[in-house]
């Protein structure tokens, strides 16, 4: 099996993973759009390869910092777009157009918070793929890599496990802010989102690979603690908004 090396990248907003083979070259997710060149510019000028050797990028999620550059990516190598097997895109419909919107915002509020210069950050609402997967297929061309899903922060999220070195990339799964562990914004399924951090845990991975993060050893402990502490309880844009109006603070006496 060809040897892979996994190298970090820091994105836009994130940190981006890309695995490295000899003779090919896999892209962990879509990035955001204003990634791109310099995605291209470290495989041409880092890696000194070409641009063509980029045969897969893989699209855990549909939010801008996930799936953003995907389709430039395509355009620029080649490269064959891989996502969950959904019957419906999850932009889709008005509402879905209006979440589009609201999510590519947010990752604008989430640059600015990090001192990023502004950058366009629009991308298509709707993704369209070369190939789709479920659980436990392999990366198409990448046989080394087991597709987990692992919704919850949306309805096809999805995980990354490299078999050999048993590295998981785990996309918005777990979040590493400074010196704390965070839960995603959004959760839309919290009982699914729980269960995933708890497939995650009995894998007993190496290492996990987060795109709000580094790349880190987590402990059976700490899952634990995530687990506990993960919300019982939809954290949505919208349900934000109802609790800002309705809620009223309790009585003292």
């Amino acid at each position: 099996m060809s040897l892979c090396e996994i190298v970090r990248l820091d994105g836009y907003i994130q940190s981006i993973y890309l695995a490295v083979y000899p003779d090919k070259l896999l892209l962990l997710d879509g990035c955001c759009r204003p990634d791109v060149p310099m995605v291209l510019s470290y495989i041409t000028t880092t890696l000194q390869r070409p641009t063509s050797d980029l045969k897969v990028v893989m699209v855990t999620h549909m939010h801008p910092d996930h799936a953003g550059g995907a389709h430039q990516l395509r355009r620029a190598t080649g490269c064959q777009i891989v996502s969950a097997d959904k019957p419906l895109q999850w932009y889709h419909g008005i509402g879905g157009q209006l979440m589009h919107l609201v999510d590519t915002g947010l990752a604008h509020y989430v640059a600015k918070r990090q001192g990023r210069p502004f950058k366009r950050l629009w991308y298509p609402a709707h993704l369209h793929p070369d190939k789709m997967v479920q659980e436990g297929d392999a990366i198409p061309a990448f046989e080394d890599w087991q597709v987990l899903e692992t919704p919850g922060h949306t309805d096809r999220d999805f995980s990354l496990f490299h078999l050999p070195s048993r590295q998981i990339y785990t996309a918005d799964l777990i979040i590493k802010l400074r010196h704390k562990f965070v839960a995603p914004f959004p959760i839309y399924d919290p009982k699914s989102y729980i269960k995933s951090l708890q497939k995650v845990k009995d894998l007993q991975p190496s290492n996990v690979m987060m795109a709000h993060g580094r790349e880190l050893m987590i402990d059976a402990v700490t899952f634990d603690r995530l687990i506990k502490q993960a919300p019982t309880y939809q954290r949505t844009v919208k349900d934000t908004i109802r609790h800002k109006l309705f809620w009223t603070p309790k009585k003292t006496k």
